[in-house]
């Protein structure tokens, strides 16, 4: 079996005086894809904040490679070797895609190392190098922002809702990115759309009120029409 490359632990979170998750675990074996699930509201977001200490659990556990991430900065936690990918993109919009990878340098040269295999993952973005992050698409910027994300060595990738809002022929595209990057960086994926993470996705971690309820293999759930109704409420 695969080592974890993460271990979240009953995480529990608040959000001002709101208690946001309430017990939530998640296990990430080395080399997958794993998907976590839920109805809108659940706590996907969240959690994944709170792996990166942007909203830092305030019990529970966190490790990354063995070492623990809960206290640390959200800056030191990336440069750990863990790329975020926000939901709704957050790029720059007044930056040209080369300054928004550029800002993205962890060390001097790494777009350098990076920019053909960033341009062959993401053509668009080759062409579209000297535009202003305004101007492009919502599924260009959505191609900026996971690019942004592997221009650092990273290890681990955590990709919040990538396909929300876009056509079905660029969710095909980004599926595509996505097992490509899979073959050589983990991947933890927030994503609503159940026909692009069943497609995608090797584990999955159901989330429900702030709680973990249920995790295995996805190839189970897709078997299971009523685990997906229950906790979906996908037919």
């Amino acid at each position: 079996m695969a080592d974890n490359i993460l271990e979240v632990g009953a995480i529990s979170t608040f959000i001002g005086q709101f208690h946001i998750l309430e017990g939530v675990s998640v296990t990430v074996p080395q080399g997958s894809i794993t998907v976590l699930l839920g109805r809108n509201g659940a706590g996907k977001t969240t959690t994944l904040k709170s792996i990166m200490g942007i909203t830092p659990p305030r019990t529970g556990t966190v490790l990354f490679e063995g070492q623990p991430l809960v206290g640390k900065r959200p800056y030191t936690i990336a440069k750990l070797g863990i790329g975020y990918v926000p939901e709704h993109r957050a790029i720059f919009k007044a930056l040209s895609v080369r300054e928004n990878l550029e800002i993205a340098e962890r060390s001097k040269g790494d777009l350098d190392r990076k920019v053909d295999f960033i341009f062959e993952l993401f053509p668009d973005l080759k062409r579209l190098y000297t535009l202003p992050g305004g101007k492009l698409s919502g599924g260009q910027q959505q191609m900026l922002a996971i690019a942004r994300a592997l221009v650092p060595d990273n290890r681990l990738l955590l990709i919040d809702e990538p396909s929300e809002g876009l056509a079905p022929v660029i969710i095909e595209q980004l599926m595509h990115a996505i097992r490509v990057l899979a073959e050589t960086t983990t991947v933890l994926l927030v994503e609503q759309n159940f026909r692009m993470a069943s497609k995608l996705a090797d584990r999955y971690v159901v989330i429900e009120e702030g709680c973990s309820v249920h995790t295995g293999d996805m190839t189970n759930l897709i078997n299971d029409a009523a685990l997906i109704q229950r906790y979906l409420g996908v037919a």
